[in-house]
């Protein structure tokens, strides 16, 4: 009221209406509730939900949190159209998601532009779990010399017993087989070096011979491509033993990639602007 002509005057808040609304927003994002079930419980129309929804799409968070503290790290994708997805950093000690970025390729020049932005945040890793991409192991060496990188168990474990075949009629392929069951077992330094004896062994009696022959085929390639994925993710495959932070398979990154696709598929439809700007407050609201 004007204290001077005696006028009563209606001042709205604009910002701090939008700011209590957006409750329903966090729980679309977070719970995965249709608009019906947010107009049940909200007491808004739908039309009024979309309009609420669609603000706070159009201002997705900045993420320029300071990395320098955190050491332990698993990178991952997860791919929704096209190639295109998801990649990721997650803490290996927190189990929280650090830094994402939505509609990205597993490429070099890709993976070159999201690791640059980590080098922006400061980010000095001691280990990197990976899933045995060759363009990321290769960006991360190059800018982290000193990197520790592990090969995900399971990663070498599930493609290795594919390319064996569940049933194989080759006695190589029956004892390459029986190795990769052992992989995800290995828990100690002595079962780390029965299987490196038994690989060798292997190796000596039939791997050289796989190497060296003429043979094409379906199967008999798969049977070279397992050999050859073990021989050359051996050196990183057991530094878990050594340092117990160290996680030896990206379960963790990948149960979370499940969680966040079943929230999504509630909201199938968005359009790519809109389908980023969830993915990005998702991350930012659900980092666990």
């Amino acid at each position: 009221m004007c204290l001077v002509c005696g006028r009563t005057f209606v001042w709205k808040n604009t910002l701090n209406k939008c700011i209590r609304q957006r409750i329903w927003f966090i729980r679309w994002i977070v719970e995965g509730y249709s608009m019906r079930q947010l107009s049940f419980q909200s007491g808004h129309s739908i039309s009024t939900l979309r309009r609420i929804i669609g603000y706070w799409l159009l201002r997705p968070p900045c993420n320029t949190r300071d990395l320098s503290a955190h050491r332990y790290f698993i990178f991952d994708g997860t791919i929704f159209e096209r190639r295109r997805g998801i990649f990721a950093m997650m803490d290996s000690e927190s189990y929280s998601v650090l830094y994402a970025e939505p509609d990205i390729l597993e490429t070099t020049s890709d993976l070159s532009g999201f690791c640059d932005s980590l080098v922006q945040r400061n980010l000095s890793p001691m280990s990197a779990t990976v899933d045995g991409n060759p363009h990321l192991i290769k960006i991360l060496r190059v800018l982290w010399p000193k990197i520790i990188i592990q090969r995900c168990l399971v990663h070498i474990q599930r493609q290795g017993l594919s390319w064996c075949r569940i049933n194989p009629k080759r006695t190589d392929a029956k004892h390459l087989r029986k190795l990769f069951l052992q992989v995800m077992s290995i828990n100690t330094k002595a079962d780390r070096n029965r299987f490196l004896s038994r690989v060798h062994e292997w190796e000596q009696k039939y791997g050289r011979h796989i190497a060296s022959s003429p043979e094409t085929g379906w199967v008999f390639s798969d049977l070279k491509r397992a050999r050859s994925m073990l021989l050359s993710a051996l050196p990183d495959m057991f530094h878990y033993l050594n340092d117990p932070n160290i996680p030896k398979c990206t379960n963790a990154l990948e149960g979370y990639f499940a969680r966040l696709k079943q929230k999504y598929r509630q909201h199938r439809g968005l359009v790519k602007q809109h389908r980023d700007s969830y993915f990005t407050w998702y991350i930012h609201l659900c980092p666990r």
